[in-house]
């Protein structure tokens, strides 16, 4: 059986959303999403750093499109592991579980990864939505495709808009 390693933050969570939200209360402005194309969460609200560290970042961001339906379906047929790297921000590690155990129940705790560098991870397959994760991978990429990295060139790695691409590509 291939495993499947998943990022949790851009690819099954909306970072984004949550960035856009926490700088929308402090500014009263939201921006829009031609505002962020290709920007990285210092640049689309400065105190993303503050905001990443309040209670609530995690734990109530919303779920990307349809990844609990995939996601159940790639786990009965990969070796699946959740993989985020959370360690950097240790009060982030309850409401990640948390989340996932909200959003996505069939995920055991032992399918679930927290580390502070995805260098160290094998498997067959990585979906994620950073180049900092995918370039060390050694196995198939999929680059899940976010504001912050809309028009850069995906290089080796293969492009996926949504769960639905995701779905067709990997059942």
């Amino acid at each position: 059986m291939q495993r499947l390693i998943v990022d949790m933050d851009g690819v099954l969570a909306d970072a984004h959303a949550q960035f856009l939200a926490f700088d929308e209360r402090d500014t009263k402005r939201r921006k829009t999403l031609a505002e962020t194309l290709d920007k990285s969460e210092l640049e689309i609200s400065p105190r993303s750093n503050e905001h990443i560290l309040l209670p609530g970042f995690f734990r109530d961001a919303p779920v990307i499109g349809n990844s609990p339906e995939v996601l159940e379906r790639l786990n009965r047929q990969y070796d699946l592991y959740i993989v985020s790297a959370a360690t950097e921000y240790p009060t982030s590690l309850v409401e990640k579980i948390a989340w996932l155990a909200e959003h996505f129940p069939f995920i055991t705790w032992h399918q679930i990864v927290f580390c502070g560098s995805k260098k160290i991870v094998r498997g067959d397959i990585m979906i994620d939505d950073h180049f900092k994760n995918l370039d060390y991978f050694e196995g198939r990429t999929l680059l899940f495709t976010q504001p912050h990295n809309h028009s850069a060139n995906p290089k080796h790695h293969q492009r996926v808009h949504s769960w639905d691409e995701i779905a067709r590509l990997l059942l």
